[in-house]
């Protein structure tokens, strides 16, 4: 019985191994998204008007491509009035780029000021080289 309870273990442990970053494509262009407050969500929607391949990173060719983003996040109390509660926005955002480079890694960021979203992309050096706009948001 325990060698049966330690071999479900392992294969457990072994299924969630699995589930990590894939190695980047040196022949693609990576982009890490990375949401900047707590309590925030930033998921990958599309590439190009078509559903992306995963959730949590863009991998792209090289060339011009419009990514689209969905950012949640919480509107504090101090944004609404004395005695809100925060209230919680679903956006979308979308970014332009065209020139996205094979074997290099992209960081696209997200936060919010108030009530409005914002997203920038920046290269290896740590430098801006886009920036998202609105997309559409709603109350959740």
């Amino acid at each position: 019985m325990r060698i049966l309870i330690l071999t479900g273990g392992l294969l457990t442990l072994a299924g969630c191994a699995g589930f990590g970053m894939p190695s980047p494509d040196p022949t693609q262009a990576w982009i890490d998204l990375d949401a900047r407050q707590q309590d925030t969500a930033l998921q990958a929607l599309e590439v190009d008007r078509k559903a992306a391949v995963d959730k949590r990173y863009f991998e792209v060719q090289p060339g011009s491509h419009e990514l689209k983003v969905r950012y949640q996040f919480p509107v504090e109390a101090t944004n609404i009035g004395p005695d809100a509660e925060p209230l919680w926005r679903d956006c979308q955002l979308s970014l332009k780029f065209t020139d996205f480079n094979a074997g290099q890694r992209y960081q696209l960021q997200a936060g919010n000021i108030g009530f409005r979203p914002w997203a920038k992309l920046y290269d290896q050096q740590k430098n801006v080289v886009g920036q998202g706009k609105p997309a559409g948001c709603q109350r959740t």
